[in-house]
C-alpha cells in the first residue's frame, strides 16, 4: 500500500506532453493550490493529530521549532545557491522536498501501524492518505517547476521524496512498538515547516501577480486548496 502512495508523485507526468506555454499559465494556480493545501493540511491534519497525544503547549512548541528550523535551512540554502546574486532554483523548492519527505515518512509509519490494528482499518487509513496526497503532490510539482526545476527534475525529485513513504512503512512494520511514541512529536514539527513554506515562500509569490483577474483566480485556488484538505478531514471523521 505504501508503494501505491509512493507512485502518486508521478501524477505530474502528464506535463511532459504539455506545451510549456500552457504549463506556464497553470503554474501559478498550482502554486496557489499548494499554498492552501500545505497550510490547511498542517492545521487540520498534522497539528490536530498531534494534539490528541500532546498538550497544547508541547504541540505548538514543536510547531514553532519546525518553523524556525525550516527558516534556518532556507537561509542556508539561499546563501549556498544565491549568494552571488543569481538564483536559478529558488531555495523553497528544496524546503518543499525536505518537508514532504518528513511527511511521507510519517505517512508510511501511520499506514504500517494502522494495519497492525486490522486490515480494514489499514485500508481506510491508506485511502485517506491517498486522498490528500494526490492534489498535494500535483501542487508540489507545480511549485517545484515554478521554483526553477525542469519538469523531469521535478518529477524525479518528487518521486524520491514520495517513495520515502515505503521506507516509513518498513520501519513501522519492524519497529511498530518503538516508533509510535515519536510520531506525535514529528507531526507538529512537520506542520511548522509546511506553514513556513506556505506563508513565507508560496503566498508571497501569489502577491507578485499584477493582473487582477489572474490574482483573483490564484486566490480562489488558494481557498480551494484549504477547503479540499479540510474536506478530507471532515468526510473521513464524521
Amino acid at each position: 500500500m505504501t508503494s501505491i502512495v509512493g507512485f502518486i508523485s508521478l501524477i505530474g507526468i502528464f506535463s511532459l506532453w504539455m506545451k510549456d506555454r500552457l504549463l506556464k499559465k497553470i503554474l501559478i494556480i498550482l502554486v496557489a493550490f499548494s499554498a492552501g493545501a500545505l497550510l490547511s493540511g498542517s492545521l487540520f491534519h498534522l497539528l490536530t493529530e498531534s494534539l490528541e497525544e500532546l498538550s497544547t503547549t508541547k504541540a505548538f512548541g514543536y510547531l514553532l521549532v519546525g518553523f524556525i528550523v525550516f527558516f534556518l535551512i532556507e537561509r542556508f540554502l539561499h546563501w549556498h545557491h544565491c549568494h552571488t546574486g543569481r538564483c536559478d532554483e529558488h531555495p523553497f523548492t528544496y524546503l518543499i522536498l525536505f518537508g514532504d519527505s518528513i511527511h511521507n515518512l510519517i505517512d508510511g509509519l501511520i499506514i504500517a501501524a494502522s494495519f497492525f490494528v486490522s486490515i480494514p482499518f489499514g485500508i481506510v487509513t491508506s485511502l485517506i492518505i491517498i486522498g490528500h496526497e494526490i492534489p498535494q503532490e500535483l501542487g508540489d510539482f507545480g511549485a517545484l517547476v515554478y521554483g526553477g526545476f525542469s519538469k523531469v527534475k521535478a518529477l524525479t525529485y518528487n518521486f524520491v521524496s514520495q517513495i520515502i513513504c515505503v521506507a516509513g512503512g518498513v520501519i513501522g512494520y519492524f519497529l511498530s512498538g518503538s516508533v509510535e511514541g515519536i510520531i506525535p512529536f514529528i507531526l507538529p514539527f512537520a506542520a511548522g515547516g509546511f506553514i513556513y513554506i506556505s506563508a513565507s515562500d508560496l503566498i508571497p509569490e501569489l502577491h507578485k501577480e499584477p493582473d487582477l483577474k489572474k490574482s483573483l483566480s490564484s486566490f480562489i485556488f488558494f481557498v480551494i486548496g484549504i477547503l479540499f484538505m479540510f474536506g478530507i478531514k471532515f468526510i473521513f471523521e464524521h
